[in-house]
């Protein structure tokens, strides 16, 4: 199925998001929190420790790493090469974050569970980026493992 057709919301190949979850190296989590508690702060641990470049993203001038990890306040001021740009913030913002994923020339753009916006879809596909959203890379990562036994007796 050509890109463009791809529903955003629910219907990803498996091989789509595999190939994407293989090809990135460097990650841009706009939305990064260093409050353990917050879903972000346990995805981007999770995709640290499993070997991804992570650059956590979040405007707070007083935030200046995450678990050792230096925070870019924007995307804008990211020092290096970006792969993929995943978005922990409200889909409200998803269409200003994509402009900026594709000026500063990444090539994935990842919406966060709850995270989509169909014309910021569009833009990224338009520009080039391949596109996920509504889905969390932590979760698809391991979901290939993962076989439900529906046969077991509870």
């Amino acid at each position: 199925m050509p890109e463009a057709d791809i529903d955003h919301i629910y219907d990803y190949a498996p091989e789509y998001l595999a190939e994407i979850l293989s090809s990135v190296k460097t990650i841009a989590m706009v939305g990064a929190s260093s409050d353990k508690t917050k879903f972000s702060y346990g995805v981007l641990r999770v995709l640290h420790e499993t070997g991804y470049d992570m650059i956590p993203v979040n405007p707070n001038p007083k935030l200046t790493e995450i678990r050792g990890i230096p925070v870019f306040h924007s995307l804008e001021e990211i020092d290096r090469p970006v792969d993929m740009v995943e978005v922990f913030r409200p889909r409200e913002e998803l269409y200003m974050i994509t402009e900026k994923a594709i000026a500063i020339g990444a090539k994935v753009l990842w919406g966060q569970i709850g995270v989509y916006d169909d014309r910021a879809a569009k833009l990224a596909e338009e520009a080039g980026l391949k596109v996920v959203m509504n889905r969390c890379p932590k979760i698809e990562l391991f979901r290939p493992f993962w076989k439900p036994r529906l046969d077991l007796a509870i």
